[in-house]
């Protein structure tokens, strides 16, 4: 559905301008008597050097943010930097809505897209440690129409240009592992799968709306053939949606309640949602015009209620909330004295679960120097990416824009929000790169 684009045009011309503010969070009592919105710091505050960071290294960030905000490339971005369990960096600048006129916030909302994963696999591996649910168990056990699947093969001549396309069974059941690791054999479709066929038979049925609900979806998704054979490939498609309906199966829950229960009420996530009560509606980040197409994305409508509880792509939240998610994991499972999962449970998450029989391709997400774990694109090779970072470091990201990593060795967590899906990618690497070059110690 589209994305929120009405409401008035502010006829002060400062009133369009964007204010950029970075601060250190040591500083918040300050800012809220000079009439700042208040705001609670999501992780215990210290200045940058205390936590071997550089504050004028730092000051990078906001300028190139401020930047891209200059130049209409983004509407507006929020960066936190935590390390070693304290928050030492914010930066917050430009629109939380341009068209209304309407600063950003550190407690506005993003649509986080697929980093919805990664709060899925963490509430999925509760249940296994439960015992509740195994990695090895067939999908079918939950969902019985993932029985005997079939597996699509398309042919194309060169020299005819026919095409032929048949089914044939898959050789072994879809597992709940292969959900969580991409190996199922599901898709997404372009630009990431070019298999012509299965992408019309998507569409067909409707796969791409929002108007689902999930146990409908998990049904119509088993009819559907796979694209390759479970645990050869990995493919990005809609495996932690239907991870979201094993979870439903298994807890008895629906998957909004199984997260408050199990993620969002421990780890004190409070603005993390499926849905947007009226009163946040105002606070969510919403798009502008590209400035080189002039097209607006479209973005799903988080205005109105939503019911596709989508385990892949379906929450909103702050960039404060999901720091404290990061920092859950960093920190082995806990934070605050509340245990979510036990550390040799996050390590094994945190790990790369890409052996050599499992292909890759073209649209492999987690890129050079990557492997891809339990939710997660996991580094295994200092040198091997195109961008900073170390080995075991472990991150995700979502269509909107947003972003987080998470690195043991250096005990850092950043979490990076704006709303420009078009050139997601090179942000982030920038963000990356200027976190890195602020470490002095």
């Amino acid at each position: 559905m589209p994305a929120d684009r009405t409401g008035p045009t502010p006829s002060e011309e400062t009133s369009l301008k964007p204010v950029h503010r970075s601060f250190l969070l040591v500083r918040i009592a300050l800012l809220a008597a000079l009439a700042m919105p208040a705001w609670a710091a999501p992780l215990p505050t210290a200045e940058p050097e205390d936590v071997g960071l550089s504050s004028e290294r730092l000051r990078l960030i906001e300028a190139t943010v401020k930047g891209w905000v200059d130049k209409k490339e983004v509407p507006g971005a929020v960066v936190m930097v935590a390390r070693h369990g304290k928050l030492a960096y914010v930066t917050t600048q430009g629109m939380r809505d341009s068209a209304r006129g309407e600063l950003l916030r550190e407690d506005s909302i993003f649509r986080l897209y697929s980093m919805t994963k990664p709060i899925t696999t963490v509430t999925a591996m509760t249940l296994v440690e439960e015992g509740r649910l195994s990695l090895q168990e067939p999908v079918a056990r939950y969902i019985p129409e993932f029985k005997d699947m079939k597996v699509g093969v398309e042919t194309f001549d060169p020299k005819t240009g026919a095409q032929t396309f048949t089914t044939v069974p898959a050789r072994r059941p879809v597992t709940v592992g292969d959900l969580l690791r991409h190996t199922a054999g599901l898709t997404y479709g372009p630009p990431l799968s070019t298999r012509t066929q299965i992408q019309k038979m998507y569409q067909e049925a409707g796969v791409w709306s929002q108007s689902w609900v999930l146990a409908d979806f998990a049904r119509t998704m088993a009819r559907l053939p796979l694209v390759h054979e479970p645990g050869t490939a990995w493919e990005y498609g809609h495996n932690t949606d239907i991870l979201g309906r094993v979870i439903e199966v298994a807890t008895g829950q629906t998957l909004d309640k199984a997260f408050e229960d199990r993620v969002l009420r421990p780890v004190k996530m409070t603005d993390t949602a499926f849905s947007l009560p009226a009163a946040k509606t105002g606070r969510l980040a919403q798009p502008q015009p590209d400035p080189y197409s002039g097209k607006t994305p479209d973005l799903i409508d988080f205005t109105q209620p939503q019911g596709f509880f989508a385990g892949g792509h379906g929450l909103v939240g702050t960039a404060g909330d999901y720091l404290r998610f990061c920092q859950m994991l960093l920190d082995g499972g806990s934070i605050d004295g509340a245990r979510v999962l036990g550390p040799r449970t996050v390590e094994y998450m945190a790990s790369n679960h890409m052996h050599a029989g499992v292909a890759l391709g073209a649209g492999y997400l987690p890129g050079p120097g990557y492997g891809f774990g339990l939710g997660f694109g996991v580094r295994t090779d200092k040198g091997g990416a195109d961008y900073n970072g170390s080995v075991g470091d472990y991150y995700w990201g979502g269509y909107a824009g947003t972003y987080f990593w998470i690195d043991p060795k250096e005990r850092l967590t950043v979490v990076f929000m704006t709303t420009e899906p078009v050139r997601r990618t090179q942000y982030r690497i920038a963000i990356r790169q200027l976190v890195y070059q602020a470490i002095a110690r």
